[in-house]
């Protein structure tokens, strides 16, 4: 089989280049294209000196690191050694995913034309092959993040929520929702939407109109769940307690608003940011425990 450094050379810069793109995509870094570049192409060097083995000590895995860091330390903006060593891991993970992409797709095509030679893959495939491939590779990674870190925004803005009512109190997870700027149109007091279901446990919805709650009953009109225009039935609670992160919030000046549907299979309430904010209307304890 005749190989071309030529090849191996430009194969490797493209792998590293979205390699290295992928790194700082994960992570919304601002990159320029030259340094890029210029990263790529040192860890192309490496790969046609170590397919030749001019140097053995290249073939040692010290140095390998130390390749890695150099073309991570040209690539990025590292402000300290934490970063150095984040971006460091992020690289290799990327690596692994579209290497290991790009290494399916060759034996899918032709594995009798690929050989490693001295640590490097070498073979006589097109090189669109690989650009495919890394594509692929960084798809995946880019959605793999994107739901991580879904995950990670939904898990920081839930938080604990308690409302007492006729001396009973029930409890659910709930969500903070900053675009919830419902408000009662007649004491402007910010309404906390809950899921009827969790209510029923100690009130009696369905015949709360006409009976011992009528006095605390709102007529709440929203546009944004699920519907074009509709109405919310409200109450006054005696108060809520709400928990979040260390602090915690007690406050009677709030509606809590009825919802007839299930708001999400992860919390049961959605509360405004207005709450949480403190001020003259809420008690706000912080580092609360």
């Amino acid at each position: 089989m005749t190989i071309y450094l030529d090849i191996i050379f430009f194969e490797n810069t493209l792998m590293n280049y979205i390699i290295l793109y992928a790194t700082g995509f994960v992570q919304k870094k601002r990159m320029k294209n030259v340094k890029l570049i210029i990263s790529s192409i040192i860890g192309a060097i490496y790969a046609i000196v170590s397919y030749l083995n001019l140097i053995p000590i290249y073939s040692n895995p010290i140095m390998k690191v130390l390749l890695s860091s150099i073309m991570i330390y040209v690539a990025f903006n590292n402000e300290n050694i934490k970063q150095m060593i984040k971006n460091l891991l992020l690289f290799y993970l990327a690596s692994f995913v579209i290497g290991g992409c790009a290494l399916a797709l060759l034996y899918m095509i032709s594995p009798q034309n690929i050989i490693f030679e001295n640590g490097v893959l070498v073979g006589t495939y097109p090189m669109k092959v690989t650009l495919i491939a890394g594509v692929v590779g960084f798809l995946i990674i880019q959605y793999s993040f994107s739901q991580n870190k879904r995950q990670m925004k939904m898990k920081d803005l839930l938080c604990d929520l308690e409302i007492f009512v006729n001396n009973q109190k029930v409890k659910m997870k709930a969500y903070i929702d900053s675009g919830n700027t419902l408000k009662d149109p007649l004491t402007k007091k910010p309404v906390i939407i809950v899921e009827k279901g969790i209510m029923e446990k100690i009130i009696d919805i369905d015949n709360l109109i006409g009976g011992d709650e009528k006095l605390k009953i709102r007529l709440i009109p929203f546009k944004s769940i699920g519907k074009q225009n509709g109405m919310l039935i409200g109450i006054r609670p005696e108060y809520v307690k709400i928990k979040y992160n260390e602090n915690q919030v007690i406050t009677k000046k709030v509606i809590v608003g009825i919802y007839d549907k299930k708001i999400s299979k992860n919390y049961s309430a959605l509360i405004g940011l207005e709450i949480l904010e403190g001020g003259g209307e809420h008690e706000v304890v912080r580092n609360a425990k």
